[in-house]
């Protein structure tokens, strides 16, 4: 078996597993299952020898489901990971990366922030209204974690940017969250094109003329 770690896919059985060619796999004997949860044993496991990591696709997302290791590897690695995380030197550096990623996330907060104004470019009538709508997208879209469009790299800031407003104004500003959406192959994807173009219809009001916005307008309605 060598130093081979795999991607492989659930069985329906408990210690089957099925290879990237369909393949059915028997887990071997002394092996264990790694659950998923602490990234720095996982990746030990699989760059320490072979590993078979199980990874269910629903749609286009990815689920962990664990990995599959000799059993006395897994435990040997863990109880050398605890002993490190018990050190005083690794509580120290487990500090200071937590104080560079809250200054890192602090200084993206304000670049995204400025983003989403720039992108919202307000008539000066509605400056106000701008930061306040700008901020609240922000704290939506930012969090580490939260799955948004903001928190990816792979496209500009000013992209994110966008995408973060028209996705926070489709939840805000109109019935989608308790629409009743057919199941049907591309209608969600129908639907949040046609919110998106209100959206961005709504947002060229505040643009364009200093005389909107008034009680009934549903962004007004958003930040109240």
């Amino acid at each position: 078996m060598g130093r081979e770690a795999l991607e492989v896919r659930p069985s329906a059985k408990d210690r089957e597993v099925i290879s990237a060619e369909g393949k059915i796999l028997e887990v071997p004997e002394a092996w264990a299952l790694l659950p998923p949860g602490d990234a720095a044993l996982s990746r030990r496991i699989k760059k320490d020898g072979p590993s078979w990591t199980v990874v269910e696709m629903k749609g286009r997302k990815r689920f962990s489901r664990g990995i599959w290791a000799p059993e006395e590897r897994i435990e040997t690695l863990r109880a050398n990971l605890v002993r490190e995380r018990a050190e005083p030197a690794y509580q120290r550096k487990l500090e200071a990366g937590r104080v560079r990623s809250a200054k890192k996330q602090v200084a993206y907060a304000e670049d995204f922030e400025s983003a989403v104004f720039q992108f919202l470019d307000f008539h000066e009538a509605h400056l106000d209204l701008a930061n306040r709508v700008a901020k609240a997208v922000t704290d939506h879209a930012i969090p580490v974690g939260s799955g948004t469009v903001a928190r990816t790299q792979r496209i500009p800031i000013e992209q994110r940017a966008e995408s973060a407003v028209i996705a926070w104004l489709r939840h805000q500003t109109t019935a989608y969250d308790s629409m009743k959406i057919s199941r049907e192959r591309g209608k969600r994807r129908e639907v949040r094109r046609h919110l998106a173009k209100q959206s961005k219809l709504l947002l060229e009001s505040y643009r364009c003329s200093a005389a909107v916005g008034g009680e009934s307008c549903p962004l007004r309605k958003a930040m109240d």
